[in-house]
């Protein structure tokens, strides 16, 4: 039986949210038949191939040198650079049966797998791109999960924030709030919005309402995440529910830069015709 559903979902707060059996539910929603446990089963399976290693080794950043090498080259988990926005990539068991993913579902399962051998990896909401990190004696290791769980320099990480900070270099203090550890609610509604981009920008109208309402769950009255529902519903010519989630979104986020285009959406939903679903 499938015990986690996305009401009890909702309820839960980030420490007692099951990262690993949360990923699969928003899985569940493309592949219902899914039983989640040959997957977890998968994951576990990953760390006991290399505990006897990890155990026998001293420092962390060996220990993680370890699992990283395991799961990227042993096994082949690797980055999809031909297909990086396809839909399969935040969907774990695609990740696990395929080896291929983005950013963050391969961050997913190299935390899972490194926390069940009592190491520390906490996932990194950054900008661009979605990091890992882990703390050492003297500060932090930051790893690139897309490309092969590569240490990534002080430096790099200033200049990969860098186009996200208007043009300026984030100092040792903005930087260290950057490389803040993501909460699990905070990595699965990215993974949420990964997978609203995808459907959005191929047209895939229901998917993409399905995927802001699931973000809704994680974070009731989340401005995009209406916005972003009530356009797909424009689209679906699904009206009712268009006119209540843009009218929300401009009650919450008045001053949004794109104010202005949602009002002109939501005359047209307003004057549009009204669909029973």
């Amino acid at each position: 039986m499938y015990l986690l559903d996305w009401n009890t979902l909702a309820t839960l707060d980030d420490e007692s949210l099951p990262l690993l059996q949360a990923a699969l539910l928003i899985a569940r929603d493309e592949y219902p038949d899914l039983d989640p446990a040959p997957y977890e089963a998968l994951v576990q399976a990953h760390a006991e191939d290399v505990r006897a290693e990890v155990e026998a080794t001293g420092p962390r950043p060996l220990k993680m040198a370890a699992v990283n090498r395991h799961l990227f080259f042993e096994l082949g988990y690797a980055g999809n650079q031909e297909a990086f926005y396809d839909p399969r990539n935040n969907y774990l068991n695609q990740v696990l049966e395929r080896r291929l993913g983005n950013p963050i579902s391969l961050a997913l399962v190299q935390m899972e797998v490194a926390r069940r051998l009592g190491i520390p990896l906490d996932g990194v909401s950054f900008p661009g791109h979605f990091l890992v990190r882990l703390p050492v004696e003297g500060g932090l290791l930051v790893m690139d999960p897309f490309n092969g769980g590569r240490p990534v320099a002080v430096e790099e990480l200033r200049e990969r924030a860098r186009p996200h900070l208007g043009g300026e270099i984030p100092d040792d203090h903005t930087l260290l709030q950057i490389l803040s550890p993501a909460p699990p609610r905070a990595i699965l509604a990215r993974m949420l919005r990964n997978l609203h981009a995808s459907y959005a920008e191929s047209g895939q109208w229901d998917r993409a309402a399905r995927s802001a309402d699931r973000m809704l769950k994680l974070l009731p009255n989340q401005p995009q995440a209406l916005r972003d529902r009530g356009l797909a519903y424009l689209h679906l010519d699904y009206l009712p529910g268009a006119r209540e989630d843009l009218a929300r979104y401009l009650q919450l986020a008045p001053l949004a830069p794109d104010a202005d285009e949602i009002r002109e959406r939501l005359i047209e939903a307003s004057h549009g015709r009204a669909v029973l679903h």
